[in-house]
């Protein structure tokens, strides 16, 4: 069969694609927000007043009102905490800041409150964030629909009220307003919200539809099938939410151990004021040995120990197109061994585009020709079929002639007149169907049969009832594709599998040409999830990469979850862990290997931290460690530890993790 592919243009935004409208918390309107940045404007305007000699009344009221404002609320947590008998890092940063301003290193304290409270107001967003988009998205299910009544009338009802068993009408351009089955009409369904397909489907008697999907040209009489509230679209919800809810509480490595940590610090601390005060020592030396052991061995180190290299890492990434939303995801990233990928919109551009062009022998047409016959005919069609035809011979500089007679009919295709002649472009086996049999009807046909088998919609050019030619159209392959799949092969160790609800015939075509063997095709949000729970079931940690509506449940429930930024639904992009802001695949492997060199960091600060405080606590319950030398070390070592995770912001360390 001769084909002629079209050479790439510049990626459009997905034809057809249904976005739920957008709703978005604002920052300030989260009291955790408002409280982090009065923090932050008053610690920023104290400390250039004491390095410059202020008075100290002045800076030294700006830094309490830095304590306060960042400081009441995870303090009243961790009081909360305590009565439920539990000790948590928020006491006890609270408490080590407070230590640092009974010492005279109010400086110090008003920062770690900072630190302290705008991490706290950035989970309250990304947390708001989320269910703002889980929202968002029941607007896509239409709040009212058009029943049919008995008598052959019509009536506007709440899409809420429908029962299963009304007939409701879908006219072009509504969104389906139940999931239910088609009983008359013909139209072609853009459902991209719920499988990820690129491109519309057709829909007649017998088939089924889902709530939100966006109906096409022709008119479809459906009966309801389910309750709104058991929708495919109200489950995608209820799977976001749910996933959301029951995933595993995600911490830091130094979190893990907090508990007995600051229990121990607590008792340790107190021990060391009270042995010797039992044994004679007078209270002010008791209270200083106390004071000092407290300094010396508070978390500060240990927790810039763990933060430098993961922050280090995360505005690395960032520089390079890859938002990660937390140092907890930087983290994660290094732990996955599995990687489920989806395919629309991630593996592919997520956009039709013209790949072949087959002129019939005998029918006197050139590729360029073939194409401007198909465009002409096309032009006035909104279809992203027809798009696709249009913006190819465009993207050729081809001359579109002008059309008359133009008409549409829904799952077939369209006919005009052009320069004289009676072109017809749509489905082959439409427009073959009641067609007389000869050599040039069978060869299209063959030609057709091809292209579907390679994956592709093929689309047949009739001029004047007779065959000449087929044009190919698919979803094509990212140039980076088959790199990022090998990379991710290398570094979980696993194979990736290849996770869509499109056709079993196009992912296997493109599982092939990327290197993927584990494909699993024809999937609904629900069976996305349940593959990825039953890898996780089996030990995996398992990274999902997505970009639609139906990959948020997965990406929700998966070990860690990343979005493209581009095309990404506004639900994929807040459900996800980290965004890929430019849609570059091979960013991926190089963000999973930047958060391992990363753990490899935090794991060096830890030891030097702790040989630190190891080394001034001996000195300090042993012999007479003097406080400011004290301070001096732990201070120190707090530098040594967040100048080696510094390191992790060079470009260096990303090319290195490319490599």
């Amino acid at each position: 069969m001769p084909t002629t592919l079209i050479p790439r243009s510049d990626q459009a935004p997905s034809a057809g694609a249904a976005a739920a409208p957008r709703r978005r918390t604002r920052v300030l309107a989260l009291a955790e927000a408002r409280w982090a940045a009065a923090a932050t404007v008053a610690f920023l305007i104290a400390l250039p007043l004491q390095l410059t000699g202020a008075a100290a009344w002045l800076w030294g009221g700006l830094y309490v009102v830095a304590y306060v404002t960042g400081g009441w609320e995870p303090a009243l947590e961790g009081l909360r905490a305590l009565r439920e008998k539990t000790l948590d890092v928020d006491l006890l940063m609270i408490v080590a800041a407070v230590g640092a301003a009974s010492i005279g290193q109010v400086m110090d304290g008003a920062l770690l409150i900072v630190i302290f409270a705008t991490s706290g107001a950035l989970e309250a967003l990304a947390t708001a964030r989320t269910a703002d988009s889980v929202r968002s998205l029941l607007d896509l299910a239409p709040a009212t629909a058009t029943r049919l009544t008995g008598g052959g009338g019509e009536e506007t009802v709440g899409s809420a009220e429908l029962k299963v068993g009304d007939v409701i009408l879908v006219r072009p351009g509504e969104r389906v307003g139940a999931d239910g089955e088609v009983l008359e009409g013909v139209s072609d369904v853009d459902q991209a919200t719920i499988t990820g397909e690129p491109l519309p489907v057709t829909k007649e008697a017998g088939d089924e539809v889902f709530a939100g999907t966006l109906n096409g040209a022709g008119a479809l009489r459906v009966r309801v099938g389910r309750d709104a509230s058991d929708s495919v679209i109200a489950r995608i919800v209820a799977m976001v939410e749910e996933a959301s809810e029951t995933k595993a509480p995600t911490q830091l490595f130094i979190e893990k151990v907090e508990q007995r940590y600051s229990l121990g610090m607590v008792l340790a601390t107190l021990a060391v004021f009270a042995v010797p005060l039992a044994f004679g020592d007078d209270l002010t030396g008791a209270l200083l040995r106390a004071m000092t052991f407290m300094i010396v061995a508070s978390p500060c180190a240990v927790v810039l120990a763990t933060m430098p290299p993961l922050l280090s890492a995360i505005a690395n990434a960032g520089r390079h197109g890859v938002l990660v939303k937390s140092a907890v995801v930087m983290e994660r990233l290094g732990e996955v061994d599995v990687v489920a990928i989806d395919k629309t919109g991630t593996l592919t551009e997520g956009t039709p585009r013209v790949t072949a062009l087959c002129p019939l022998p005998g029918s006197g047409l050139t590729d360029e020709a073939l194409l401007s016959l198909a465009a002409a005919a096309e032009h006035r069609s909104e279809h992203p079929l027809a798009r696709a035809v249009v913006d190819a011979a465009r993207t050729r500089g081809l001359d579109i002639p002008a059309v008359t007679g133009f008409a549409s009919v829904p799952g077939i295709g369209v006919s005009a007149t052009v320069e004289g002649s009676a072109v017809e472009v749509g489905a082959p086996a439409r427009l073959l169907g009641a067609a007389p049999t000869d050599g040039a009807h069978d060869k299209a046909g063959a030609w057709a049969r091809q292209l579907g088998d390679e994956g592709q919609t093929a689309v047949l050019v009739l001029r004047d009832g007779t065959p000449a030619g087929v044009l190919g159209i698919a979803d094509r392959l990212r140039p980076d594709a088959a790199a990022t799949v090998t990379a991710l092969k290398t570094l979980a160790g696993t194979p990736p599998m290849l996770l869509t609800g499109d056709n079993s015939q196009a992912a296997a075509r493109l599982a092939t040409e990327v290197g993927i063997g584990d494909v699993r095709a024809g999937l609904l949000p629900q069976d996305k999830v349940a593959a990825v729970r039953a890898a996780e079931g089996a030990g995996r940690k398992v990274l999902v990469i997505g970009d639609g509506v139906n990959d948020a449940p997965a990406l929700a429930a998966a070990h860690t979850g990343i979005a493209m930024g581009r095309a990404g639904s506004d639900l994929a992009l807040e459900t996800a862990d980290a965004v890929i802001v430019r849609d570059e695949l091979t960013t991926v492997p190089k963000v999973i290997a930047l958060s391992r060199r990363a753990r490899g960091l935090v794991v060096q600060n830890l030891v030097i931290a702790g040989a630190f405080i190891t080394a001034l606590v001996a000195w300090d319950l042993i012999g007479t460690l003097p406080l400011p030398l004290g301070v001096l070390g732990h201070e120190g070592s707090t530098v040594i530890v967040g100048l080696n995770g510094l390191r992790l912001l060079r470009d260096s360390a990303w090319r290195e993790a490319g490599s």
